[in-house]
């Protein structure tokens, strides 16, 4: 973008129409910025950004699709408002297809420092697996103007893209094997607790694979102690708590 509604220079540093990128960064970071750059690219958006957040207030900006996009991503959580924070907050989208009035009375110092930079509407898509919620995908656009359908559609399966290059960073990261035995009772073990959790929530294998994953990513806990507790009838997971009961 480079220029304002009102005719104005957009400031130096938020060219949204031609960001120059450093090279991508390689592993998970380099697989969650593809994700925002191709978002990016099929939503026809000025810029995605990526934030890792958890139910106690901790957070951190993870990905951007350009480096103008990773400033504006980081401002929510300077002013503590915005998009992003409500979807994480209420677990559902938040769709502002005009940053006006309404927006600037909803967040006060949010709002007029995203337009100053050349936004004009924010999506906000929650990244969760049930209740467990890991973050929060944020689409920019430099016009205002609703996702139709089909964007809106893409937009999830963005969403969903995510989610799982963020279990599958966590588990490769806190969930290491002790060689080809260790490998094999663990993976014996995922599978009992697979099918005990299927059978508490009534859901297939693979979602319960994925709830498994999910409440060890959002409790911070290797994977196969996670495994171990459930096995042992030690945790329970249930269809309204992410961490689950003992």
């Amino acid at each position: 973008m480079s220029g304002t509604d009102d005719g104005r220079a957009a400031e130096p540093g938020h060219d949204f129409a031609r960001p120059v990128s450093p090279p991508a960064p390689d592993g998970l970071a380099g697989l969650l910025h593809q994700v925002c750059a191709d978002t990016a690219q099929a939503l026809s958006a000025c810029g995605v950004g990526m934030s890792v957040m958890t139910a106690d207030g901790v957070h951190g900006f993870a990905a951007a699709s350009d480096p103008a996009t990773a400033r504006i991503e980081e401002l929510q959580f300077t002013f503590g408002e915005g998009p992003c924070v409500d979807a994480f907050a209420y677990s559902r989208p938040v769709l502002m297809p005009n940053l006006d009035a309404a927006a600037a009375n909803r967040w006060p110092v949010y709002t007029p420092a995203v337009t100053d930079a050349g936004v004009r509407a924010v999506f906000a898509f929650p990244l969760q697996v049930g209740a467990a919620r890991l973050g929060v995908l944020d689409v920019f656009r430099d016009r205002p103007g609703s996702l139709s359908r089909a964007e809106l559609g893409q937009a999830l399966a963005s969403a969903e893209r995510a989610v799982t290059a963020l279990l599958d960073g966590q588990e490769r990261t806190i969930d290491g094997t002790d060689g080809l035995d260790g490998a094999f009772d663990r993976s014996a073990a995922l599978f009992q607790a697979q099918g005990m959790v299927m059978v508490q929530l009534g859901v297939s294998l693979a979602e319960a694979l994925v709830r498994i994953r999910a409440h060890a990513y959002a409790t911070g806990r290797p994977l196969h102690n996670v495994t171990a507790d459930i096995v042992s009838r030690r945790l329970r997971l249930d269809q309204h708590s992410a961490e689950g009961s003992s």
